[in-house]
């Protein structure tokens, strides 16, 4: 006997990411024709992200899209996981594109070039409030999706990008040192890596299924163990299937007596729900000595695999 319980949270606000990739886009090219003008690597550089936050977010819209299919026979758990690896593209090609510009960036060094200060100055200015739009418009979605928030962070690394451009233009025009450029690039890389790391760390995370991160298994055994007719449980998984959309299945057995086993699974589910805002359960229960009886009948017939033919 078993117990199911399937909720569904709010889908990705599908409106802000088209804006966002409509600014996006469209500035992006106005940026590397800017850059390849006045000869930044910076703000090539500073492109070079636009274009992976246009990335970014077409990815993200598309794996919105995908989420949105219903379950079907090949995918019963649906589509949800395109969100996930959405986030772990996005993260991929940000790494891409970091190790890329601190390659130039070195290269840079040894064979420094004119650079045009009061263009990079005038297009980091514009790329700097396109980037804080697209950030506000996305912030309080990050919070609740993964995928939103590997767009998310496309766009805030490169606002940072973005500053990091300024003041280099800025500089350069006044000292005329031109090897600014190059260190703006080089900072703009190594400020991004590490949150990129973040973002690969976490969809990894959910595509090994491994337990949400700021829940403790333990304690959630510990409640489902606490309810009233509960004598023990085993095979206890949790898992999510993408952001905010977590799954657990558990084996249940219960005390002798327990006449309404309905109101055991009923009393469960809902403090999962509520407790633990678990929105996918499955409960199964098992009598006394189901399990170890399944055990030994499985060690049997790893002893003799020829058990049963002919």
């Amino acid at each position: 006997m078993a117990a199911h319980d399937h909720s569904h949270g709010a889908a990705a606000p599908e409106n802000r990411l088209w804006i966002a990739l409509a600014l996006t886009g469209t500035f992006l090219v106005v940026e590397a024709i800017a850059g390849f003008i006045s000869g930044s690597l910076a703000l090539l550089s500073d492109a070079a992200h636009m274009l992976t936050d246009a990335l970014a977010l077409a990815v993200s819209l598309a794996a919105v899209r995908f989420a949105k299919r219903a379950a079907d026979t090949r995918r019963t758990f649906g589509y949800h996981r395109f969100e996930i690896l959405a986030a772990l593209f996005n993260a991929v090609l940000l790494f891409l594109v970091a190790f890329y510009i601190l390659y130039e960036a070195i290269q840079r060094f040894r064979n420094p070039g004119e650079v045009a200060s009061l263009t990079m100055l005038v297009v980091a200015t514009l790329g700097l409030i396109i980037n804080l739009i697209a950030m506000r418009l996305l912030q309080a979605s990050s919070k609740e999706s993964l995928n939103v928030k590997g767009a998310y962070l496309e766009v805030w690394a490169d606002m940072v990008g973005s500053i990091g451009v300024i003041v280099g233009a800025i500089v350069i025009y006044f000292t005329g040192w031109q090897w600014v450029d190059s260190l703006v690039a080089i900072a703009i890389g190594f400020w991004v890596v590490p949150r990129t790391w973040s973002l690969l760390s976490d969809s990894l995370h959910i595509l090994l299924q491994g337990v949400p991160d700021g829940f403790d298994l333990s304690q959630i055994d510990a409640d489902m163990r606490a309810v009233t007719g509960v004598e023990s449980l085993h095979d206890l998984h949790f898992w999510a299937l993408t952001s905010g959309r977590n799954v657990l299945t558990a084996h249940l057995v219960l005390a002798d007596g327990v006449g309404d086993e309905q109101a055991v699974l009923k009393a469960i589910t809902a403090m999962l729900h509520e407790r633990y805002k678990i929105t996918g359960t499955t409960l199964q229960i098992e009598p006394k000595g189901f399990h170890t009886e399944a055990a030994h009948g499985d060690d049997d017939h790893a002893a003799h695999p020829d058990a049963g033919q002919p």
